[in-house]
């Protein structure tokens, strides 16, 4: 595995008990928190000061597995835990990559049973793979796991760039942290709401977001079908294509 940039890895199990255990799971549950009574409870915690709870939940996720990020940097694995330390939730809405849940594959790095290279790959010869340092490593096949391609590429290529460049960026809260410029948004980019091109909506998110924010979204397209006037204070203004 050649590895282009740091990466933030939480283990599943610890980011379950520690991150969401309040809200997801039995003992939420029988507490009274139902799913949708935690789906709410989520979505409420304003984006502009969300960064301030993460960080101390991260900071216990990386206390309590100190021995699991020794080993992995010692395999020379290049670890980061967000632009000021807030952890997975908030690389996700900022910029919906850079992270990784282990189920298991980070113990297979450690262990030494998948080999690790760093650096930026410069070309790809016919039976290797050439680093910007030199170094060229063989390879039968080569798997390109760069994530999730954008909701505002897809457009261009579902509809047209012009379109695209229209509606502007989708996804990020305009937090000025890596791959989320500015200006602040105060919520997701063109995420289940009016954007620049009528009648074009956005949908999309983890489970959570998926059953929340979907009922608005609904409701929203339901108003218009009926012809319910839904006038929109301000559309969001375009200040990125890409």
């Amino acid at each position: 595995m050649i590895q282009r940039s740091t990466t933030h890895i939480v283990k599943s199990d610890t980011l379950m008990d520690i991150g969401l255990g309040s809200l997801y799971s039995e003992q939420a549950l029988a507490n009274g928190v139902t799913t949708g009574k935690a789906d709410l409870i989520f979505a409420s915690l304003p984006y502009r000061i969300m960064h301030e709870f993460q960080i101390p939940l991260y900071d216990k996720m990386r206390e309590r597995d100190a021995d699991f990020y020794a080993a992995l940097e010692k395999a020379g694995f290049q670890l980061d835990w967000g632009a000021d330390g807030s952890g997975l939730f908030m690389k996700y809405l900022r910029r919906g990559s850079g992270y990784y849940i282990d189920i298991g594959a980070s113990q297979l790095i450690i262990d030494g049973k998948v080999k690790l290279a760093a650096g930026q790959v410069e070309e790809i010869t016919e039976n290797a793979i050439k680093l910007a340092d030199g170094k060229e490593i063989a390879a039968d096949v080569i798997v390109y796991a760069t994530g999730y391609g954008s909701m505002n590429g897809w457009v261009a290529d579902l509809i047209d760039q012009a379109t695209a460049d229209k509606v502007g960026k989708v996804w990020g809260l305009g937090s000025e942290t890596p791959k989320d410029p500015g200006p602040w948004e105060g919520e997701q980019r063109n995420m289940w709401k009016p954007t620049q091109q009528e009648a074009l909506w956005f949908h999309g998110g983890n489970l959570h977001q998926s059953r929340h924010y979907s009922q608005y979204l609904a409701l929203q397209l339901k108003a218009r079908f009926e012809d319910i006037p839904t006038p929109v204070y301000s559309l969001q203004p375009v200040h990125h294509r890409k």
